[in-house]
């Protein structure tokens, strides 16, 4: 058998090959687009759980959409529920008796975690800024003496503590609008997004004739206000009892810098419902919420089908779920006022000491009964006996009061 000439090459071989194939690719990405829209279903639902309540819930057609309706069938048979757990971990503690719940709603979750950005209407000068900034700068002068006086020149090098103490902010709640979804800029650039949607879908209609694309753009979006439509998520977003009178505070726990007492002023939303929310309150959803979500998915499955039989002008679809995963992202993770919930507060006060003992102390001298609520989670080691002795005269005081008809929050 000759040799192999080391010059010889295979008769298909062609370099131009992967350019042809990266060029078609990028020409006409449609395959993308049926890979892109199952994927990010999990931003889809927590933007869904930021705006949903009214019968128009502005979360754009964007990828993931697929994923979201398979996904929240899933929920609705296996868990009874659509909207999402809370993503950040908070307590809340009853005013009066010191009962304390852990969280599982998704709207005290995000009032929790969005408090630096509301606590004072956005106010860098506002009263618990001050009260922030007179405690911190407090305690590193106190920091600065102590270390001056064990070694002096020591007290130059003492770092300024980023967080002291207890800030215990006090809001009165206001009338509440439970199903209120929010009708800020982020409610309404929902609207506009699907608006620009729709006008990028016709450009391929109204200059190449391709009504496709405009096709599934439209779909796309009737369906996910179909989605946002459901009843069942007023239900299970606000499922608490209405006009309390309770009083409640919210904090992140033990070594936080931050507790909010919510006085409910009989016309506040129970926390302490809201709390337990979907996980025990009677809201299942029902089996007329389930048929239609299956219902749902089935179609986005179906438009998913459709979409990958597109073979023009894919660029234009992937502008479309571009630009409404953009907007899905944005009502996902952006900061949001109590307001927004349908749940108004009035600021009442601040109250704060470099150290949390001293703070429930002053805390408990002005409204009976919270501070000592609040013992137990941010002390649960046993006292000094001064402090035991100081808590003991706070509760026959408080006693007294409720004797007296004056009793603090329940």
């Amino acid at each position: 058998m000759p040799p192999t000439s080391p010059n010889s090459v295979p008769r298909d071989f062609n370099a131009s090959n992967p350019s042809v194939a990266f060029s078609d690719q990028w020409t006409n990405p449609i395959d993308v687009f049926s890979v892109l829209l199952i994927l990010g279903g999990d931003v889809v639902g927590r933007a869904l759980a930021q705006l949903a309540g009214s019968s128009v819930t502005p979360v754009a057609f964007s990828f993931g959409w697929v994923a979201y309706a398979v996904t929240a069938v899933v929920s609705t048979i296996g868990e009874n529920k659509l909207m999402p757990l809370p993503d950040c971990a908070c307590k809340i503690i009853n005013g009066r008796t010191g009962y304390v719940r852990d969280n599982s709603s998704w709207v005290i979750g995000r009032i929790m975690r969005d408090y630096e950005s509301w606590m004072d209407d956005r106010n860098k000068d506002g009263p618990i800024h001050r009260r922030l900034k007179r405690m911190i700068d407090e305690r590193w002068k106190s920091d600065q003496e102590e270390a001056e006086a064990n070694e002096p020149g020591a007290g130059a090098r003492v770092k300024k503590p980023a967080q002291v103490g207890l800030c215990v902010s006090v809001y009165k709640a206001g009338n509440a609008n439970p199903g209120y979804p929010g009708r800020d800029w982020v409610y309404y650039l929902g609207l506009a997004t699907s608006i620009v949607q729709l006008g990028i879908g016709a450009i391929p209609c109204g200059v190449y004739g391709d009504w496709g694309i405009l096709l599934v753009t439209g779909s796309g979006i009737a369906l996910s206000f179909a989605v946002g439509a459901l009843p069942q998520w007023k239900r299970e977003k606000w499922a608490c009892r209405r006009n309390t009178d309770k009083t409640v505070i919210l904090t992140r726990g033990n070594g936080s810098q931050h507790a909010i007492v919510i006085i409910g002023n009989n016309v506040g939303l129970d926390f302490e419902d809201l709390a337990t929310g979907p996980v025990t309150a009677d809201i299942s959803a029902s089996l007329s919420t389930r048929v239609f979500l299956i219902f749902l998915a089935t179609l986005w499955i179906l438009l998913l089908i459709t979409a990958a039989g597109l073979r023009h002008n894919a660029w234009f679809l992937l502008a479309v779920g571009g630009l409404g995963i953009i907007q899905n992202i944005i009502a996902a993770g952006v900061r949001r006022s109590p307001k927004s919930f349908g749940i108004p507060l009035t600021p009442e006060g601040v109250l704060g000491e470099t150290k949390v003992m001293p703070t429930l102390f002053v805390v408990e001298d002005a409204y009976p009964r919270v501070g000592r609520s609040m013992l137990k989670t941010f002390f649960p080691g046993p006292l000094r006996p001064d402090e035991k002795e100081k808590w003991e005269r706070y509760e026959r005081r408080a006693n007294d009061l409720d004797r007296s008809g004056v009793g603090g929050g329940q």
